[in-house]
């Protein structure tokens, strides 16, 4: 008997409950893994990039859906309508890469633009995190700099969060301090 598998009993079957129908009203088009889970030894010590399984990744991805699902059901005041909007986009790329529904720059709020930057640097630097440790300031923000370069974050709103220093005042109340280091803004402005 090998001293790891993939069984039967690792293959956990996705209920039609747990799908996402390709003519939703909402909208989303996340790829759906077969599986709920598959606890297969092998399909787990065979992952290519990072630790998760792909049904592990879609498992997190999924708030997103929920957020939007459950937040479109309340009665927000006139002001407020755009929160469901806002909030369900904070995980789209400017390239249109993102989810839970593929959105590209042109159809992206700048409130959501605004929130996917505050979101991608609470990430990075957080160290409530079991599954990782929170990075330098100075690393957080290379990271970011290259997502800009890359086109899944807005450049514009990402000079203003450098140079306005609001990157520093957040570190400076929310950070450890052994997490903040130098960050030399001009490096990463035009």
């Amino acid at each position: 008997m090998p001293v790891v598998s993939d069984r039967t009993e690792h293959r956990i079957k996705r209920s039609a409950h747990d799908t996402i129908p390709v003519d939703n009203r909402w909208g989303f088009r996340m790829e759906v893994p077969e599986l709920l889970y598959n606890l297969g030894e092998l399909h787990n010590l065979c992952i290519r990039r990072g630790t998760l399984t792909q049904e592990e990744r879609y498992k997190i991805n999924e708030h997103i859906v929920q957020t939007e699902i459950m937040l479109s059901k309340l009665p927000f005041p006139k002001r407020l309508q755009r929160v469901t909007s806002i909030a369900s986009a904070h995980h789209e790329k400017l390239d249109g890469s993102g989810y839970p529904k593929g959105l590209d720059a042109s159809q992206l709020l700048p409130e959501a633009r605004m929130l996917a930057i505050a979101d991608i640097f609470e990430a990075l630097t957080a160290t409530d995190r079991p599954y990782k440790k929170g990075l330098m300031l100075s690393e957080a923000v290379k990271i970011m700099a290259q997502m800009k370069d890359d086109h899944h974050i807005d450049a514009d709103l990402f000079e203003i969060f450098l140079r306005s220093g609001v990157y520093r005042l957040y570190a400076e109340r929310y950070m450890r301090p052994e997490q903040i280091d130098a960050v030399t803004v001009s490096s990463f402005v035009a």
